[in-house]
C-alpha cells in the first residue's frame, strides 16, 4: 500500500510537471518577466543594510501592507480617501474601483511574488482596495505640498498632522523618503487611472511624471515631453539622473585590468587633475578634457544613501535597467578614500555636504559600493581609461610636482623668483666677466704679424 501511494504522489508530480511545460516557453517567460518592476530585496543585498530598504512611516503596495510599526499611518489613509472623494463631487467609489480593475492584472503582475493573500476573488479585492487607498493617499500628500495641479483648495483641518501646513514640515520629508524604497512602490499606472476619474479627464504621461517628480525632488530637471510613463516613483526619479549622453569613448578599450581602478581625488589633484562642478545634473556629465574632470554636483544628505542603494538594487534586479547609477558610485568610491578627498571634492562644488563631517559623507560613499556588481564595458570606463593615460605621462606629474611647490602660495612663488633672478644674475656677471677675456684674445689673435728683417 506504502509502495502504491509513493507511486500516486509521483505521478500527481509528473503531470504537475508537464502541465506546466508551456511556461517553459522562451515567449512566454519573457512576457512574464517584462511585467514586474517591483522587487523584495534579497537577502544577500538587504542584510549589508537592512534600514535602507526597509519604509519607516507609510506603507506604499502589498509587500508591507499591514506591517505594524506602519499602522498608524492607515488612519491617515482613510481620512485623505475620503477628503478626496467628497473633493471631487463624482459618484462613488465605485467608479475609481471600476477604473482600477481594468488594469488590475497589470498593477498585480508589477510586483514579483506577490503573495498567496492577494490571489483568487477575495484577494483580487483586498488587492484593489488596499491600491485605491494607497493611491489616493500619494495623490493627497502630493496635493498638500502644492505640486497637484487639479486641487487649488485646501479642506484639511489647520491642525491635521499630515496634510496640513504643519505636517507637510515635518512628516512628508520621511513619506517622501520611503517613496524611494524599491519594496514600497506603486506603479504611476495606478495614478494615472485614479486621476482619470476624479478629474473626469484622463491625463497624459507627462502629466504624471512632471506632477511625481515635482514632488520627489523640486530641484531635478523634468522629463521632456513625450517620455514614456514611469513605471513607479523611483524609476522616475532615477530617470531624472540620466539624461544626456556619456563622452564618447576614445582609445583602444584592451587597456591592462589594472587600469580600471583610478586614484583618489587628492592623488589626481597632485597629479595635476583639476575638478571642476558640470553645468547639469546628470550622472551621465562626466568628462575628462585637458587635464579637467567635470562632474555634476551632488547633494549629499541623510536620504541620499537609502536612494541611491534602492536604485542600485533596481539597477541589479530589473533586466533592462542599465547600471548608470551603480557605474557612478563605483566612480566615486575609487575617488573618495577619505575626508580630504570630500573636502577637495566639495571645494570645487562637486560634493555639496548636508550631513556634516567630511569624515560622513567619505563613509557613506565607501559603504554603499560594497559588493557592487559591475557590468563589463562600464560606462565610465571611457573616463577611466583617460584619466589614468593622463597620471601615467611623467610630464604631466613633474609639471603637477612644480606647480604644487612653488606656485602654491605667494611666498614659495616669490622664493622661486628670487632664486630663479640669483641664478640669471649670478649667469650674467660670469659672462661680462668672462667676455673681456675672451674678445682681447680674439684680438691679439687677429692682429697682423710683424715683417721678417731683411
Amino acid at each position: 500500500m506504502a509502495a502504491e501511494g509513493a507511486s500516486s504522489r509521483r505521478r500527481a508530480w509528473v503531470m504537475d510537471v508537464e502541465n506546466t511545460l508551456e511556461e517553459a516557453d522562451a515567449t512566454v517567460e519573457v512576457s512574464l518577466w517584462q511585467r514586474h518592476s517591483i522587487y523584495r530585496i534579497p537577502a544577500c543585498i538587504k542584510d549589508l543594510k537592512p534600514k535602507a530598504y526597509r519604509p519607516q512611516v507609510v506603507s506604499l503596495g502589498p509587500y508591507h501592507h499591514r506591517d505594524k510599526e506602519l499602522q498608524p499611518m492607515e488612519e491617515h489613509k482613510q481620512r485623505a480617501l475620503r477628503h478626496l472623494l467628497r473633493r471631487a463631487n463624482r459618484p462613488p467609489l465605485e467608479e475609481f474601483a471600476a477604473a482600477v480593475e481594468e488594469v488590475a492584472e497589470q498593477l498585480e503582475s508589477a510586483y514579483l511574488n506577490l503573495g498567496e493573500k492577494w490571489r483568487g476573488e477575495e484577494g483580487r479585492e483586498r488587492f484593489l482596495e488596499m491600491m485605491i487607498v494607497d493611491g489616493c493617499f500619494l495623490l493627497e500628500v502630493m496635493r498638500a505640498s502644492g505640486v497637484d495641479r487639479w486641487n487649488a483648495g485646501h479642506d484639511y483641518a489647520p491642525n491635521d498632522p499630515v496634510f496640513s501646513h504643519h505636517g507637510v514640515l515635518y512628516m512628508v520629508p520621511y513619506i517622501r523618503r520611503d517613496m524611494v524604497m524599491l519594496e514600497n512602490q506603486l506603479p504611476l499606472l495606478l495614478l494615472q487611472k485614479l486621476v482619470a476619474v476624479e478629474t473626469g479627464n484622463p491625463p497624459n504621461d507627462d502629466v504624471i511624471n512632471k506632477m511625481v517628480l515635482k514632488f520627489m525632488s523640486p530641484s531635478s530637471r523634468l522629463p521632456p515631453a513625450g517620455s514614456r510613463l514611469g513605471l513607479h516613483p523611483l524609476d522616475l526619479r532615477r530617470r531624472s539622473m540620466l539624461y544626456g549622453h556619456y563622452q564618447a569613448s576614445r582609445g583602444s578599450r584592451d587597456a591592462p585590468a589594472e587600469t580600471d581602478i583610478i586614484r583618489s581625488a587628492v592623488e589626481l589633484y597632485e597629479a595635476g587633475i583639476r575638478f571642476k562642478k558640470s553645468n547639469s545634473d546628470s550622472l551621465h556629465d562626466i568628462r575628462f578634457r585637458h587635464g579637467v574632470l567635470t562632474m555634476p554636483a551632488v547633494s549629499v544628505d541623510d536620504s541620499t544613501e537609502y536612494m541611491f542603494l534602492n536604485m542600485m538594487a533596481f539597477e541589479r534586479l530589473h533586466v533592462g535597467a542599465g547600471n548608470d547609477v551603480t557605474a557612478y558610485i563605483f566612480f566615486m568610491d575609487n575617488i573618495i578614500d577619505s575626508a580630504k578627498d570630500v573636502a577637495l571634492l566639495s571645494t570645487s562644488g562637486v560634493i555639496q555636504n548636508a550631513v556634516g563631517s567630511d569624515k560622513a559623507v567619505a563613509q557613506l560613499f565607501n559603504s554603499i559600493s560594497k559588493d557592487v556588481v559591475l557590468e563589463p564595458e562600464s560606462a565610465l570606463d571611457a573616463v577611466h581609461r583617460q584619466v589614468n593615460a593622463y597620471c601615467g605621462k611623467p610630464w604631466n606629474m613633474w609639471r603637477a610636482n612644480l606647480i604644487h611647490t612653488y606656485f602654491r602660495s605667494p611666498w614659495a612663488f616669490m622664493s622661486l623668483a628670487a632664486a630663479v633672478f640669483l641664478l640669471v644674475m649670478t649667469i650674467m656677471q660670469t659672462v661680462y666677466t668672462v667676455l673681456p677675456y675672451y674678445q682681447q684674445d680674439q684680438g691679439s689673435n687677429s692682429s697682423p704679424a710683424a715683417p721678417a728683417p731683411m
